[in-house]
Protein backbone atom coordinates (compact mmCIF):
# COMPACT_ATOMS: atom_id res chain seq x y z
CA UNK A 1 0.00 0.00 0.00
CA UNK A 2 1.73 3.20 -0.99
CA UNK A 3 2.58 5.97 2.03
CA UNK A 4 0.84 9.02 1.94
CA UNK A 5 3.30 11.85 1.06
CA UNK A 6 3.35 14.18 4.48
CA UNK A 7 3.71 17.91 3.57
CA UNK A 8 6.93 19.92 4.09
CA UNK A 9 5.99 22.64 6.71
CA UNK A 10 7.37 25.27 3.83
CA UNK A 11 4.99 23.84 1.73
CA UNK A 12 1.98 25.45 3.87
CA UNK A 13 3.89 28.45 3.90
CA UNK A 14 4.28 28.74 0.20
CA UNK A 15 0.05 27.75 0.23
CA UNK A 16 -0.60 30.58 2.47
CA UNK A 17 0.78 33.05 0.24
CA UNK A 18 -2.05 32.32 -1.84
CA UNK A 19 -4.54 35.10 0.59
CA UNK A 20 -2.60 37.58 -1.16
CA UNK A 21 -4.81 36.16 -3.98
CA UNK A 22 -8.17 38.01 -2.06
CA UNK A 23 -6.44 41.61 -2.96
CA UNK A 24 -5.03 40.94 -6.06
CA UNK A 25 -7.08 38.25 -7.96
CA UNK A 26 -5.61 35.95 -10.34
CA UNK A 27 -5.46 37.87 -13.84
CA UNK A 28 -5.24 41.63 -12.63
CA UNK A 29 -3.18 43.99 -14.18
CA UNK A 30 -0.67 45.32 -11.65
CA UNK A 31 2.14 48.46 -11.24
CA UNK A 32 4.86 46.66 -9.39
CA UNK A 33 6.67 50.05 -7.06
CA UNK A 34 9.84 49.70 -5.23
CA UNK A 35 11.53 46.62 -6.14
CA UNK A 36 14.94 46.86 -4.91
CA UNK A 37 17.91 47.53 -6.49
CA UNK A 38 20.99 47.41 -4.53
CA UNK A 39 22.79 45.02 -3.01
CA UNK A 40 21.05 43.35 0.30
CA UNK A 41 20.09 40.05 -1.34
CA UNK A 42 17.50 39.26 0.68
CA UNK A 43 15.33 41.83 -0.58
CA UNK A 44 16.57 40.36 -3.82
CA UNK A 45 14.61 37.27 -3.05
CA UNK A 46 11.79 38.82 -1.62
CA UNK A 47 11.46 40.77 -5.38
CA UNK A 48 12.31 37.06 -7.24
CA UNK A 49 9.45 35.70 -4.84
CA UNK A 50 6.69 38.69 -5.80
CA UNK A 51 8.12 37.98 -9.64
CA UNK A 52 7.50 34.09 -9.36
CA UNK A 53 4.12 34.76 -7.85
CA UNK A 54 2.76 36.78 -10.04
CA UNK A 55 3.53 34.33 -12.79
CA UNK A 56 2.22 31.42 -11.25
CA UNK A 57 -1.29 32.94 -10.96
CA UNK A 58 -1.29 35.13 -14.47
CA UNK A 59 -0.99 38.31 -12.61
CA UNK A 60 0.38 40.93 -15.41
CA UNK A 61 3.10 43.23 -14.57
CA UNK A 62 1.90 46.32 -16.83
CA UNK A 63 4.93 48.36 -15.44
CA UNK A 64 7.78 48.43 -12.78
CA UNK A 65 9.79 51.41 -10.53
CA UNK A 66 12.15 51.76 -8.32
CA UNK A 67 12.85 54.12 -5.54
CA UNK A 68 14.80 55.26 -7.98
CA UNK A 69 12.72 55.99 -10.81
CA UNK A 70 9.32 56.16 -9.82
CA UNK A 71 8.44 59.56 -11.63
CA UNK A 72 6.48 62.65 -9.33
CA UNK A 73 3.92 62.50 -11.21
CA UNK A 74 2.53 58.82 -12.80
CA UNK A 75 -0.58 58.41 -14.45
CA UNK A 76 -1.67 55.16 -14.02
CA UNK A 77 -5.15 53.97 -15.31
CA UNK A 78 -7.56 53.39 -13.01
CA UNK A 79 -8.05 49.42 -13.70
CA UNK A 80 -4.55 48.59 -12.42
CA UNK A 81 -3.69 47.77 -8.79
CA UNK A 82 -0.51 49.64 -7.69
CA UNK A 83 1.16 47.04 -5.60
CA UNK A 84 4.34 47.61 -3.21
CA UNK A 85 7.31 45.81 -2.57
CA UNK A 86 7.16 43.84 0.28
CA UNK A 87 10.14 43.26 3.75
CA UNK A 88 11.43 44.98 6.06
CA UNK A 89 11.35 48.80 5.37
CA UNK A 90 8.13 49.62 6.95
CA UNK A 91 8.49 52.45 9.50
CA UNK A 92 11.26 55.35 10.51
CA UNK A 93 14.68 52.55 9.86
CA UNK A 94 14.37 53.25 6.26
CA UNK A 95 12.50 56.84 5.30
CA UNK A 96 13.40 56.60 1.57
CA UNK A 97 10.98 53.58 1.17
CA UNK A 98 8.40 55.06 3.62
CA UNK A 99 8.13 58.47 2.23
CA UNK A 100 7.87 56.49 -1.32
CA UNK A 101 5.01 54.24 0.12
CA UNK A 102 3.24 57.01 1.56
CA UNK A 103 3.62 59.52 -1.34
CA UNK A 104 1.81 56.71 -3.14
CA UNK A 105 -0.94 56.23 -0.83
CA UNK A 106 -1.61 59.94 -1.10
CA UNK A 107 -1.56 60.37 -4.45
CA UNK A 108 -3.50 57.39 -5.80
CA UNK A 109 -6.84 57.65 -3.38
CA UNK A 110 -8.98 55.77 -5.94
CA UNK A 111 -7.03 53.08 -6.75
CA UNK A 112 -6.27 49.85 -4.93
CA UNK A 113 -3.13 49.75 -3.13
CA UNK A 114 -1.19 46.35 -1.74
CA UNK A 115 1.54 46.27 0.24
CA UNK A 116 3.18 42.76 0.24
CA UNK A 117 4.33 41.21 3.43
CA UNK A 118 6.35 43.61 5.33
CA UNK A 119 7.45 44.03 9.13
CA UNK A 120 6.55 47.20 10.93
CA UNK A 121 8.71 49.05 13.20
CA UNK A 122 9.33 52.29 14.20
CA UNK A 123 11.44 54.08 16.49
CA UNK A 124 9.15 57.03 17.62
CA UNK A 125 5.35 57.10 17.78
CA UNK A 126 5.15 60.66 16.50
CA UNK A 127 6.17 59.21 13.03
CA UNK A 128 4.16 55.75 12.99
CA UNK A 129 0.94 58.71 13.54
CA UNK A 130 1.83 60.95 10.84
CA UNK A 131 2.00 57.66 8.53
CA UNK A 132 -1.24 56.92 9.94
CA UNK A 133 -2.44 59.99 9.11
CA UNK A 134 -1.55 59.28 5.32
CA UNK A 135 -3.22 55.74 5.29
CA UNK A 136 -6.51 56.26 7.09
CA UNK A 137 -7.59 58.94 3.70
CA UNK A 138 -7.09 55.85 1.73
CA UNK A 139 -10.18 53.53 1.71
CA UNK A 140 -8.80 50.52 -0.83
CA UNK A 141 -5.38 49.80 1.20
CA UNK A 142 -4.55 46.22 1.40
CA UNK A 143 -1.53 45.75 4.07
CA UNK A 144 0.23 42.52 4.54
CA UNK A 145 2.57 41.87 7.42
CA UNK A 146 4.86 39.29 8.34
CA UNK A 147 4.60 38.95 12.44
CA UNK A 148 1.64 38.88 14.75
CA UNK A 149 3.43 42.08 16.57
CA UNK A 150 3.06 44.09 13.02
CA UNK A 151 -0.45 42.91 12.32
CA UNK A 152 -1.07 44.63 15.78
CA UNK A 153 0.51 47.69 15.42
CA UNK A 154 -1.12 48.11 12.22
CA UNK A 155 -4.48 46.95 13.20
CA UNK A 156 -4.32 49.82 16.05
CA UNK A 157 -3.28 52.74 13.87
CA UNK A 158 -4.49 52.33 10.13
CA UNK A 159 -8.54 52.32 10.81
CA UNK A 160 -9.46 52.15 7.08
CA UNK A 161 -6.61 49.73 6.03
CA UNK A 162 -7.34 45.77 5.44
CA UNK A 163 -4.86 44.13 7.85
CA UNK A 164 -3.21 40.16 6.47
CA UNK A 165 -0.77 38.72 8.40
CA UNK A 166 1.14 36.51 5.72
CA UNK A 167 4.69 34.88 5.71
CA UNK A 168 7.16 36.69 3.31
CA UNK A 169 7.23 36.88 -0.18
CA UNK A 170 10.68 35.02 -1.13
CA UNK A 171 8.45 31.58 0.34
CA UNK A 172 7.00 31.21 -3.44
CA UNK A 173 9.97 30.29 -4.55
CA UNK A 174 10.39 27.04 -2.46
CA UNK A 175 12.18 24.50 -3.01
CA UNK A 176 15.77 25.72 -4.14
CA UNK A 177 17.67 22.93 -5.10
CA UNK A 178 21.59 23.22 -3.60
CA UNK A 179 23.83 23.85 -6.76
CA UNK A 180 26.48 21.78 -5.26
CA UNK A 181 26.97 18.90 -2.33
CA UNK A 182 28.33 21.05 0.89
CA UNK A 183 32.12 20.70 1.43
CA UNK A 184 32.70 22.90 3.86
CA UNK A 185 31.10 22.80 7.91
CA UNK A 186 29.37 26.08 9.31
CA UNK A 187 28.64 29.52 7.80
CA UNK A 188 28.04 32.23 9.62
CA UNK A 189 25.61 34.86 8.09
CA UNK A 190 25.98 37.80 10.45
CA UNK A 191 24.39 40.95 9.87
CA UNK A 192 26.67 44.17 9.80
CA UNK A 193 24.21 46.85 10.47
CA UNK A 194 21.92 48.60 12.16
CA UNK A 195 20.12 45.76 13.58
CA UNK A 196 23.34 43.87 14.73
CA UNK A 197 22.77 43.07 18.18
CA UNK A 198 25.79 42.95 20.87
CA UNK A 199 24.27 39.49 22.05
CA UNK A 200 25.63 38.50 18.32
CA UNK A 201 28.74 40.58 18.96
CA UNK A 202 29.27 37.85 21.32
CA UNK A 203 28.57 35.11 20.14
CA UNK A 204 31.06 36.08 17.38
CA UNK A 205 33.61 35.15 19.84
CA UNK A 206 33.01 31.52 20.42
CA UNK A 207 31.67 30.40 17.18
CA UNK A 208 34.38 29.04 14.56
CA UNK A 209 33.13 29.31 10.64
CA UNK A 210 33.30 31.51 7.64
CA UNK A 211 31.75 34.21 8.33
CA UNK A 212 29.54 36.77 5.59
CA UNK A 213 27.31 38.92 5.28
CA UNK A 214 25.38 40.39 1.78
CA UNK A 215 27.74 43.36 2.35
CA UNK A 216 30.81 41.11 2.21
CA UNK A 217 28.89 38.30 -0.26
CA UNK A 218 29.64 40.63 -3.41
CA UNK A 219 32.67 41.75 -4.55
CA UNK A 220 33.80 45.04 -5.52
CA UNK A 221 33.04 44.70 -9.30
CA UNK A 222 29.71 43.68 -8.46
CA UNK A 223 28.84 45.96 -5.82
CA UNK A 224 30.22 48.67 -8.49
CA UNK A 225 27.68 47.28 -10.91
CA UNK A 226 25.13 47.07 -9.06
CA UNK A 227 26.23 51.11 -8.21
CA UNK A 228 26.34 51.63 -12.19
CA UNK A 229 22.75 50.37 -13.08
CA UNK A 230 21.07 53.16 -9.71
CA UNK A 231 22.73 55.74 -10.88
CA UNK A 232 21.55 55.07 -14.84
CA UNK A 233 18.12 53.91 -13.42
CA UNK A 234 17.91 57.61 -11.55
CA UNK A 235 18.71 59.57 -14.69
CA UNK A 236 16.84 57.38 -16.81
CA UNK A 237 14.24 58.71 -19.61
CA UNK A 238 13.01 54.84 -20.69
CA UNK A 239 14.68 54.37 -23.39
CA UNK A 240 16.62 52.13 -22.13
CA UNK A 241 15.85 48.30 -20.53
CA UNK A 242 16.94 48.92 -17.25
CA UNK A 243 14.66 46.94 -15.67
CA UNK A 244 15.57 44.43 -17.75
CA UNK A 245 19.03 44.57 -17.41
CA UNK A 246 19.18 44.12 -13.90
CA UNK A 247 16.80 41.62 -13.90
CA UNK A 248 19.01 39.50 -15.06
CA UNK A 249 21.79 40.90 -13.12
CA UNK A 250 20.11 40.16 -9.83
CA UNK A 251 19.30 36.59 -10.88
CA UNK A 252 22.99 36.19 -11.20
CA UNK A 253 23.40 37.61 -7.57
CA UNK A 254 20.98 35.61 -6.18
CA UNK A 255 21.98 32.73 -8.20
CA UNK A 256 25.46 33.31 -6.65
CA UNK A 257 24.19 33.29 -2.87
CA UNK A 258 22.56 29.75 -2.85
CA UNK A 259 25.95 28.90 -4.33
CA UNK A 260 27.68 30.19 -1.35
CA UNK A 261 25.17 28.73 0.84
CA UNK A 262 25.34 25.28 -1.15
CA UNK A 263 28.71 24.99 -0.22
CA UNK A 264 27.98 24.58 3.67
CA UNK A 265 25.91 21.84 5.88
CA UNK A 266 24.56 24.35 8.13
CA UNK A 267 24.17 28.00 8.43
CA UNK A 268 24.16 30.42 11.54
CA UNK A 269 22.64 33.89 11.15
CA UNK A 270 20.90 36.89 12.09
CA UNK A 271 19.96 37.96 8.78
CA UNK A 272 16.10 36.68 8.23
CA UNK A 273 16.88 35.91 4.42
CA UNK A 274 19.84 33.73 5.67
CA UNK A 275 17.61 32.01 7.27
CA UNK A 276 14.64 31.61 4.66
CA UNK A 277 17.17 31.10 2.14
CA UNK A 278 18.84 28.33 3.92
CA UNK A 279 14.98 27.13 5.03
CA UNK A 280 13.82 27.17 1.06
CA UNK A 281 17.06 24.87 0.37
CA UNK A 282 16.12 22.52 3.84
CA UNK A 283 19.43 23.54 5.16
CA UNK A 284 20.12 23.28 8.85
CA UNK A 285 20.07 26.59 10.20
CA UNK A 286 19.99 28.81 13.75
CA UNK A 287 18.59 31.81 13.70
CA UNK A 288 19.81 34.35 15.38
CA UNK A 289 17.60 37.80 16.81
CA UNK A 290 17.84 41.32 15.31
CA UNK A 291 17.72 44.61 17.06
CA UNK A 292 14.12 44.50 17.73
CA UNK A 293 13.20 40.99 17.51
CA UNK A 294 11.96 40.78 14.09
CA UNK A 295 13.93 37.43 13.76
CA UNK A 296 12.34 35.35 16.92
CA UNK A 297 8.58 36.77 15.60
CA UNK A 298 9.10 35.09 12.27
CA UNK A 299 10.32 31.97 13.34
CA UNK A 300 7.56 32.08 16.50
CA UNK A 301 4.70 32.58 13.42
CA UNK A 302 6.31 30.78 10.48
CA UNK A 303 9.06 28.62 10.50
CA UNK A 304 9.60 26.95 14.46
CA UNK A 305 7.74 23.74 12.56
CA UNK A 306 10.57 22.86 10.33
CA UNK A 307 12.82 20.29 11.59
CA UNK A 308 16.32 21.17 10.56
CA UNK A 309 15.68 25.18 12.00
CA UNK A 310 16.16 26.28 15.98
CA UNK A 311 16.13 29.52 17.27
CA UNK A 312 19.58 30.12 18.89
CA UNK A 313 19.74 30.93 22.68
CA UNK A 314 22.09 34.05 23.40
CA UNK A 315 25.39 34.03 25.46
Amino acid sequence: MPTERIAHPMDGLKERLRQILQAIPPGSSIYYIDYPVYNNGGDLLIMKGAEAFFRDNGIRVRARYSVLDFPDRLSIPGNQIIVLQGGGNFGDLYPVHQRLREKIVAQYPFHRIVILPQTIFYREEEQFDRSALVFNKHRDVHLFVRDPSSYAMAAKKFDRCSIYLSPDMAHQLWPIRPTTSPGKELLCFFRTDIERTGEQGRLETNVQGDYLDWSSLYNKVEKKSISMIGKMMARSSGAMPLHAIWDRYSDYLVEKAIKRFSAYRRVKTSRLHGHILSCLMDKPNGLLDNSYGKNSSYYHTWTNEIPTVRLEAMP
